[in-house]
């Protein structure tokens, strides 16, 4: 970061604390336009163990039974921008019992008391409208049983930090942090009596960034599926509490919601959750079924390639591929190494995954995460197909550079079904070759065949690879093709190395084979997955083997065993997403 970034980064810190002390001379509101509604979804789960006490965020568990959640030391800066952020308040509404509403009360004017006056990190402009969306949402689970006193207390405090959003919407980042202010100073300013003039301008603002941010097809810059979840339920909200005072949305903001909705339509997988890539997770349950019904979007068929991935269905299968260039400059500060990676879903069970976002168990694993090896698509000597750039001084940002640039893709028919056919030149400046991969999954869904290519695609290409060989000692490019497997799937190496069968808890058995060109193993995997304590144990397939001419082919395929019925009866019960 150079010195410039450091001052205007100072400055913006100072002008929220600023503004944050001086929203206390603000006029307290005196209660809300109409009855809110709630309309965000929380975990019963998540929900029971905060009521026992248990302070799971960003990775970090914290025994609190006899401590209030602000006397808690925050163990990192996730902790606190989580806690601050207030999304809790949804899994606590989700319980909804005395005891949850007892600690939800404790906590929300332990807040006032504590970092009301403008003080703490939560003053930030998008854990502010995060918050203040929730306090909405859940006013009234919130001010049931409260004295005047403290229903004062909790408007005057919604009506101070809705000023302040009013003030500094514009220095969040743009993206979902922008999105999040506005949303929640548009919420605020028609929910709360005199505060109108407030929204105005947020609407109009919310309504550019519309137009900036979602591009045609229904895609944000960062390429992150469960991001522009969040974008779309901020907007589809939003919309609701327009409609709600008899104000309509804005062109900008209704056609953003049109554009959206086909694309996380083809992003979701045959189990209803999102596909995991480029620092996204599988989306909060039950909030995309619950945005897309709000959204009154009807179902339409998206582009050929929404926001860069490849969706293909068929039967009970879902394969999604990613199929574009990663993410560049800001935008990729979360983005992944991840070109031509695939994840496969058969009904409910993900079978074939990404390792996912590792940021909730700390820097080493966030890395680990994002490089090529975490995902499951062929590698070559252990190389991503982009590199992760040095840190932005003075933060933990790292921007991925050296990526992928030309990903031409095609469709066609095939004899039995679905064929999609794509490359990247990610290691062509290093080895002088191009990865492609061809998908073919069958019309019932129980059989993708997939051939991995590795060519030189020039004549400037083969003298790079003729380097990389004499470099080797003539002995070839190691590769690994890696299927990184869900940590349900139980896993057993068949006819001598030839094949893994996989069994899903479901009852179903798949079955990976190939062609022999490469070398066949079982190795240890991790899940990284937000809301756990720990990243859990799995496993993963890999094909190895070394590229020694000027093109090198791999034929692999995934089929459902013989045996395994065309609809299989899933009554296996998941366990609770807490551990």
């Amino acid at each position: 970061m150079s010195e410039t970034d450091t001052m205007t980064s100072r400055w913006m810190r100072f002008q929220n604390r600023f503004y944050a002390r001086l929203s206390q001379r603000q006029r307290a509101v005196t209660g809300f336009v109409s009855q809110p509604e709630p309309r965000t979804v929380g975990s019963y789960a998540r929900g029971r163990q905060l009521v026992a006490g248990n302070l799971l965020f960003s990775g970090y568990l914290v025994e609190a039974q006899d401590t209030g959640l602000w006397e808690v030391a925050a163990p990192s800066v996730g902790f606190d921008d989580e806690r601050h952020g207030f999304a809790w308040l949804d899994d606590l509404a989700a319980v909804g019992d005395s005891r949850a509403r007892e600690k939800a009360q404790r906590w929300v004017w332990g807040w006032i008391a504590a970092h009301g006056r403008g003080r703490g990190p939560g003053w930030v402009p998008d854990l502010t409208g995060r918050r203040v969306m929730r306090w909405i949402n859940h006013a009234l689970f919130l001010l049931r049983g409260v004295d005047d006193a403290q229903s004062k207390l909790f408007f005057r405090s919604l009506a101070q930090q809705t000023w302040f959003l009013s003030k500094r919407w514009h220095a969040a980042t743009p993206g979902l942090p922008r999105f999040e202010a506005l949303a929640g100073l548009v919420q605020s300013g028609l929910a709360l009596e005199g505060l109108e003039a407030m929204a105005d301008p947020a609407v109009r603002a919310l309504a550019r960034e519309c137009e900036r941010q979602v591009d045609a097809q229904g895609g944000i810059p960062t390429r992150n599926p469960e991001e522009l979840l969040e974008v779309f339920t901020l907007l589809s909200w939003t919309a609701a509490a327009l409609n709600d005072v008899g104000r309509g949305t804005p062109v900008a903001q209704a056609n953003a919601i049109k554009r959206i909705a086909p694309t996380l339509r083809s992003l979701r997988h045959a189990d209803g959750a999102l596909a995991r890539f480029h620092g996204g997770g599988r989306g909060v349950e039950g909030r995309l079924e619950q945005a897309l019904a709000q959204s009154g979007v009807k179902h339409k068929a998206a582009t050929e390639l929404p926001m860069g991935y490849s969706c293909l269905s068929a039967g009970r299968t879902t394969v999604v591929v990613d199929a574009s260039p990663p993410p560049s400059g800001a935008a990729s500060f979360n983005a992944h190494a991840s070109t031509l990676a695939f994840e496969l879903t058969s009904g409910r069970r993900p079978l074939i995954v990404n390792c996912g976002s590792g940021a909730s168990f700390g820097l080493d694993w966030r890395r680990a995460g994002r490089a090529t090896p975490s995902h499951s698509t062929l590698c070559l000597d252990g190389y991503s197909s982009a590199r992760l750039a040095q840190p932005v001084q003075g933060s933990e940002q790292q921007a991925l550079v050296d990526a992928p640039r030309g990903v031409p893709f095609d469709f066609e028919d095939a004899i039995e079904g679905i064929r999609f056919m794509s490359g990247h030149d990610g290691y062509a400046k290093v080895f002088g070759l191009t990865h492609a991969r061809t998908f073919e999954l069958r019309f019932d869904g129980r059989k993708l065949t997939v051939e991995d290519i590795l060519l030189t695609a020039t004549d400037k290409a083969k003298r790079q690879f003729d380097k990389a060989m004499d470099a080797s000692g003539l002995s070839g490019i190691p590769f690994d093709i890696r299927f990184h497997l869900h940590p349900d799937v139980d896993t057993a190496v068949d006819l001598g190395g030839a094949a893994v069968s996989m069994a899903l808890k479901s009852g179903e058995i798949w079955v990976f084979r190939h062609d022999g060109v490469g070398k066949l193993d079982v190795q240890p995997s991790v899940y990284l997955e937000k809301g756990r304590l720990k990243p859990r144990a799995t496993k993963q397939i890999v094909l190895s083997g070394r590229a020694m001419e000027y093109a090198t082919r791999i034929q692999w395929t995934l089929s459902k065993a013989q045996d395994t019925a065309y609809a299989v009866r899933d009554l296996h019960r998941d366990e609770p997403e807490f551990d």
